[in-house]
């Protein structure tokens, strides 16, 4: 299908805080945006992925001016820095916004003005709890034990002159989207935690500038003052497709978007971000995942306690495929996951030593004892087993699809691994050892070309989280590329003839458990 044909799917993760290495946690967000994006495109979608960086603010001028450097040296080498790791994570983004760039700061200053010219935003001043991590203000009864209700620290009062966004003259239309919407913020206990905390206590009109700091992008008409960061970043989503631009056609092509977010931040995109569309006139987002984090047995990561993990190192170590399924399989939906050294030494061992490599290598190796490494003809008929493995295969793709669809992305994971699980369970109860003694080589054959259909499946299904071991599974097959079209994965009599490699390969070796979880708890910063 020609990609003009093709239905456009949008999705982003949130622009990062250039405030240091980035770690595990922010790598899973974007591993996640990529692996649907991937998805999306093997379902016949024109998939489009933004990542990027939020560079104003006060919080990256005070990281900057520590470090001894203009705010605009520090997001220039943390931007550098955030692009190779994604190449090495294998991260297909399609565009990487920064907040520092023309395209988008102009685009900003027309959408103030336009706030201002419409009265969606007036002159005044503020005082309140202020919290600078989150660049935000909240109310004492905001406050969870005296503390940011977002990110867990302190705040302080601050008073300044300030720019406000009128919120409360949307609250009703917002009330009115969310009761026909009710589906918009994912999971839904998210959705419900912003009513009762914030939407129907009643809205506050929104602080969206600053005049104690500097590092922003001024106010078009009245320079001493700089743009909240909110107003500032959430826009990012529009402006890097154009919106406001002289060629807006990938906004006019691929707006709405589905935005990934982490839990922390899900009240600025869920309230302000869909007020702010509103006020533009713009048709608001299809969707609003909010994900968990990934915790340390001790909470956070921090430097401080010296448990932050970083990707590069697990990568280095382990291989890509094996972090990235980490990431994925770990993190329940919505919910927060733990990461610890002795569980993903486990993960790497059992799930892709002894499952999937095993799977491969019992497959490639009984395919060359049995049959010279060589599949010739495919049996026309099928025993009772293979019927039943074939209903297992389909079953496990469509759940598979629903988990996808749903976000569900580390049940989609299980999904593989449970066809995987059936894939060993059907070698056991066919016995190909016995039906080869036995002189049955039809029976055998049959099993074997669905063994190399489930491996088939296993490397579809894969591919957007592990496209290297993908690969590798189809390259020890030498199936051709046309077996890798998603739209063959039920056509279990589509494999005519294999050919396997003479000698299987490990795709994963298996760890000395102690070793590497000592190896990971060393490398913790």
């Amino acid at each position: 299908m020609d990609k003009e044909e093709r239905k456009p799917f949008y999705i982003t993760t949130p622009i990062y805080y250039p405030s240091g290495k980035f770690h595990l946690g922010t790598a899973y967000t974007t591993v996640l945006a990529d692996t649907l994006k991937k998805y999306k495109i093997q379902r016949g979608y024109d998939a489009y992925m933004l990542t990027g960086m939020d560079e104003h603010g006060q919080k990256v001028e005070t990281v900057a001016k520590e470090a001894g450097k203009t705010p605009q040296e520090h997001v220039d080498e943390i931007a550098e820095m955030a692009k190779v790791l994604w190449k090495k994570m294998d991260i297909q983004y399609d565009d990487f916004i920064r907040t520092t760039e023309e395209r988008h700061t102009k685009v900003v200053e027309k959408i103030f003005n336009k706030f201002m010219e419409s009265g969606d935003i007036y002159k005044g001043s503020y005082e309140g709890l202020y919290c600078m991590p989150c660049e935000a203000y909240y109310t004492e009864t905001q406050l969870v034990d005296g503390k940011c209700p977002e990110c867990g620290r302190e705040v302080k009062l601050m008073s300044e002159e300030s720019y406000f966004f009128n919120m409360k003259k949307y609250q009703d239309r917002l009330e009115k989207f969310y009761e026909e919407n009710p589906d918009f913020i994912l999971p839904e206990f998210r959705k419900n935690e912003l009513f009762n905390n914030f939407i129907k206590p009643g809205l506050e009109d929104l602080s969206v500038t600053r005049c104690t700091f500097d590092w922003g992008i001024k106010v078009p008409k009245d320079p001493k003052h700089v743009v909240y960061v909110w107003l500032d970043a959430l826009t990012n989503y529009i402006t890097a497709l154009g919106y406001g631009s002289d060629d807006d056609s990938k906004f006019q092509k691929y707006w709405p978007a589905v935005h990934l977010v982490g839990k922390d931040i899900i009240g600025f995109h869920a309230i302000y971000w869909p007020i702010f569309l509103m006020a533009l006139g713009i048709e608001l987002p299809k969707k609003i995942y909010a994900h968990g984090w990934i915790l340390m047995k001790d909470g956070k990561m921090s430097k401080s306690k010296g448990n932050v993990v970083y990707p590069e190192v697990l990568i280095d170590r382990y291989g890509l495929d094996a972090v990235r399924y980490y990431l994925l399989r770990i993190c329940p939906y919505g919910q927060d996951a733990i990461f610890t050294p002795e569980d993903f030494v486990d993960k790497f061992n059992f799930d892709l030593c002894n499952d999937l490599g095993n799977l491969l290598n019992r497959t490639i190796g009984m395919i060359n004892k049995y049959f010279g490494g060589k599949l010739e003809g495919r049996p026309s008929k099928k025993s009772q087993l293979d019927e039943n493995f074939e209903i297992d295969i389909k079953a496990q793709i469509s759940e598979y699809e629903l988990n996808m669809e749903s976000f569900h992305i580390s049940n989609a994971m299980e999904s593989i691994w449970a066809l995987i699980g059936k894939a060993n369970k059907y070698i056991d109860e066919t016995a190909p050892w016995t039906l080869f003694k036995e002189g049955k080589e039809e029976e055998l054959k049959s099993v074997m070309y669905h063994l190399v259909d489930a491996l088939k499946v296993v490397g579809i299904l894969i591919r957007p989280a592990m496209t290297e071991t993908s690969d590798k599974i189809f390259n020890q097959l030498q199936l051709e590329d046309e077996f890798k079209d998603y739209e063959t994965m039920k056509n279990f009599d589509l494999v005519k003839d294999v050919k396997v490699i003479e000698k299987g390969e490990p795709i994963f070796v298996r760890l000395d458990a102690e070793e590497e979880v000592q190896f990971i708890k060393d490398n913790m910063k």
